[in-house]
């Protein structure tokens, strides 16, 4: 793999059969004009650009000159914003709607991360938005639609009828908290809403969804659109096979994503015909200049954020890695550190927190002064340290789920203290637990442990559902202090932080 991020690699041909598509730069011929254009962004959780990429205000400046060139255009967004970023575990994502408000998607799609702090604050926050929502699979508790929601609707542009849907993921509940909320079968959903969608007249239908890539795959094999634009996976992937188009644009906005559709009709009433190209163009946030009104709104919330947050509580004595790649796959410094803290916090024997939790994805040089801010970078999302009583067997059976997706780098995998396991990663999911030692003896399957966790695997979260086994009562809704808190009232502790992985978690 060459240096770049496997996150920012163009994907073309994105999965088999999908051809290379017509990608278009400055320095080729232009192509024929547009007769419309959609564009794309998704998973946007920053304010602000980083090493000069990224953010709103570049995001806006983008969509901008897109609205600008003339041409007839649907900008989407295939969601999660609300969270994770520094600021939301302050206002829950409100000072992310005001930013999008200043950008005003057509199509909004929601995503796991919507969710993040409940399914109240989402609405709070789908009330202060300024832009529609669509989720055809989205229901409540009766199986009714969402206020302020919708399925699909019927766009003009340039003559063309475009159809679109908007879809989540159906395991939001294990991922997110979205409460009494119904996530249904996006296929059979896609099927009944495509119809409907060719049935009102659509010319083309668009899927805008939030979806995984083998869903996004499944959606491409079944013909039910002409066009998918996706997020989740954070990759930039361009794909199109004569039938189908999919696009992902990346993450952060660092890349926006236009296509531009030329089409063509014949014919009329039950016998018109649309025929389309699409072209394809990769707007790299870097080649722009941030827009500097919402640069204005940014820097001012930024502002606020330093007065509490650029409080140094530790010193590091060794280098800490929180990146993505890194807290999903193995044992790490800082999820070290951070189930060191709620353990201490709490007493318990071990603790077990997910790597998906971790989300500064940077690296923390020896000698850095770790900040309140930096902190809450990596655990944005409010979570509270809790506490469940567990057999040594249910232990097992948590950390075999911990290690059940290892292939995909899924956020359940288990950031560990007070115990050491051997994993066979060649084995089948759910057996790949070799071996576990807590403290210096075996654990044993019939003795009651009790373990530290968050509330958000207490709650099932990310497959963790035998954790609220080991809750008196059954009430899930346990009190606990913010982990944020418990890792900085244990980094002031220690002072100097040393911490290096030490074989908590060992690969045969």
């Amino acid at each position: 793999m060459s240096p770049i991020s496997r996150r920012q690699t163009l994907r073309l041909g994105v999965t088999a059969g999908l051809a290379a598509a017509t990608l278009t730069t400055g320095a080729e011929a232009a192509p024929p004009p547009a007769s419309f254009t959609l564009l794309l962004v998704n998973d946007i959780y920053k304010m602000n650009e980083d090493k000069g990429r990224g953010g709103f205000p570049r995001l806006a400046a983008i969509v901008k000159a897109e609205r600008a060139r003339g041409v007839p255009m649907l900008f989407c967004h295939a969601g999660d914003c609300f969270s994770p970023s520094l600021m939301s575990g302050f206002d829950h994502g409100a000072h992310i709607v005001a930013l999008t408000n200043m950008i005003k998607p057509d199509v909004f799609v929601p995503g796991n991360h919507e969710f993040d702090f409940g399914k109240e604050d989402y609405f709070a926050r789908q009330r202060e938005a300024e832009f529609p929502f669509f989720a055809a699979n989205m229901r409540d508790a009766a199986g009714n639609p969402l206020p302020g929601h919708q399925d699909s609707a019927v766009f003009e542009l340039g003559g063309i009828k475009v159809g679109v849907v908007g879809l989540i993921l159906e395991n939001v509940p294990q991922m997110s908290d979205p409460g009494d909320l119904a996530f249904l079968p996006v296929m059979d959903t896609l099927s009944r809403q495509a119809k409907k969608l060719r049935d009102d007249g659509a010319d083309l239908v668009v899927a805008v969804t939030h979806t995984d890539r083998a869903t996004d795959y499944e959606i491409v094999r079944s013909r039910l659109v002409d066009v998918l634009l996706t997020g989740h996976d954070h990759d930039l992937a361009i794909g199109f096979d004569g039938k189908t188009v999919m696009v992902e644009s990346n993450e952060e906005g660092n890349y926006v994503t236009a296509i531009d559709f030329t089409a063509s009709v014949s014919g009329d009433g039950s016998a018109r015909k649309v025929t389309w190209t699409p072209t394809f163009r990769v707007n790299d946030s870097r080649a722009v200049d941030p827009d500097p009104e919402v640069l204005a709104v940014v820097t001012r919330y930024e502002a606020e954020l330093s007065k509490e947050l650029d409080i140094a509580v530790a010193t590091l004595a060794a280098p800490l890695d929180s990146r993505t790649a890194s807290v999903r796959s193995q044992e790490t410094a800082i999820g070290d550190l951070i189930a060191d803290a709620m353990r201490e916090a709490t007493g318990a024997a071990i603790a077990i927190t997910n790597g998906g939790g971790i989300r500064g994805n940077k690296q923390y040089p020896a000698g850095h002064k770790l900040t309140r801010r930096d902190i809450l970078t990596e655990m944005p999302f409010g979570n509270r340290t809790v506490v469940t009583s567990l057999t040594g067997r249910q232990v097992k059976e948590a950390l075999e789920n911990g290690f059940s997706q290892m292939e995909q780098r899924a956020g359940r995998f288990p950031q560990v203290s007070g115990l050491t396991v051997t994993v066979d990663p060649r084995r089948p999911a759910g057996s790949r637990v070799v071996a576990v030692t807590i403290g210096d003896a075996p654990i044993e399957d019939d003795k009651i442990y009790t373990v530290a966790t968050n509330d958000f695997l207490l709650k099932g979260g990310d497959g963790y559902s035998m954790l609220a086994s080991g809750v008196k009562g059954g009430d899930l809704d346990v009190a606990g202090k913010l982990m944020a808190n418990d890792v900085m009232v244990y980094a002031r502790k220690l002072g100097t932080i040393d911490i290096k992985p030490e074989g908590r978690i060992l690969m045969q």
